[in-house]
């Protein structure tokens, strides 16, 4: 559990992110794809927010939105007490110190021309005055805390595993002790065998440097052994968010609930006792949201206000939020 004390670190608030979409003969604006659309959430200093999903409903572009690699259409991230959303360009690239990003797929995020210890020295180099030998003995000392052996410093990225490229990631978000990490989806790329040991590694930072973490996955598994609480994405919107263990125990929105009846159960006389919920028909467009509820296409207690009204986004018990009009007080 959270120490009462603590402060949220991070606040978004109504956060949106809708790209346009263009179309005919003179290229004019149609529409837009709502790929976030008005969430907001706290991260507490020192903890790690699960955020979960399944692939297109918005989770990456929320990680990135946080850290203002999208312009964000609309609402507000205050990190550390400033809004970086409204920040101006200068403001934000000395900000950009405090909050660092691992990447999914280490592969595409590492330059291949440029060898390892260029790699995690180019942070230093962009925002920190120091001479060679400093970034040298900095880097170094980053490769111990990541696991990587010194003598590799001079090899390209091409010349590693999965697990050791995504090492590589992490040391270059660590080189400028930020206070906020995001992980998108850092161990989707990796073979299930290393997966655990950047998750271990990923904790063993947290708790030495004190690091606070957005941490996004479609893996439910990793995400229970991992957040303290978890926030479920459904078409751009956050459905549910409660700590942990309440979550996995007694899921309150559909979604979520059909959501975990999909993790498969390592105990056979446990998992012959799950009941699947199988959902029907396919995710609508974010270019066209349903009226309503995102959720109502598919939700097996659909209600006819769930087609009329979006839920509002409400604590339903101390520490739990839940968008769905059963917890509301219509009937």
């Amino acid at each position: 559990m959270l120490d009462d004390q603590k402060q949220p670190l991070v606040t978004v608030d109504n956060l949106k992110m809708h790209f346009p979409i263009f179309g005919g003969l003179l290229q004019r604006r149609t529409g837009e794809v709502k790929a976030v659309d008005g969430i907001s959430f706290d991260i507490f200093e020192g903890e790690t927010l699960g955020l979960v999903g399944e692939s297109g409903c918005g989770k990456s572009t929320v990680g990135r939105s946080v850290l203002r690699l999208y312009e964000v259409t609309d609402g507000s991230v205050v990190i550390d007490g400033q809004d970086i959303a409204k920040a101006a360009p200068e403001e934000l690239r000395h900000m950009r110190t405090q909050m660092q990003m691992i990447f999914q797929d280490p592969q595409a995020s590492l330059n291949p021309r440029m060898k390892v210890a260029e790699i995690i020295a180019e942070p230093l180099r962009e925002h920190i005055k120091s001479t060679p030998a400093e970034r040298r003995t900095r880097v170094l000392e980053l490769m111990d805390q990541v696991g990587l052996n010194r003598d590799f410093a001079n090899r390209y990225p091409h010349e590693f595993s999965g697990g050791q490229r995504q090492r590589i990631g992490i040391a270059r978000a660590l080189a400028l002790n930020p206070k906020f990490i995001v992980c998108d989806e850092p161990i989707a790329a990796l073979d299930v065998s290393i997966q655990a040991q950047v998750v271990n590694l990923l904790e063993e930072l947290q708790e030495t440097l004190g690091l606070t973490y957005l941490f996004i996955s479609h893996d439910l598994s990793m995400v229970r052994h991992i957040a303290d609480r978890v926030a479920v994405m459904y078409l751009g919107r956050i459905v549910e968010l409660a700590p942990r263990d309440d979550i996995y125990a007694d899921p309150q929105h559909p979604y979520t609930k059909a959501l975990l009846s999909a993790v498969p159960e390592p105990d056979p006389s446990v998992e012959e006792k799950v009941e699947r919920i199988i959902l029907t028909g396919d995710v609508p467009s974010p270019a066209k949201p349903p009226q309503g509820c995102n959720f109502c296409t598919r939700c097996p207690a659909v209600k006819d206000i769930c087609k009329r009204d979006e839920p509002e986004f409400r604590e339903v018990q101390p520490g739990r939020f839940v968008a769905c009009h059963r917890f509301n007080d219509i009937t």
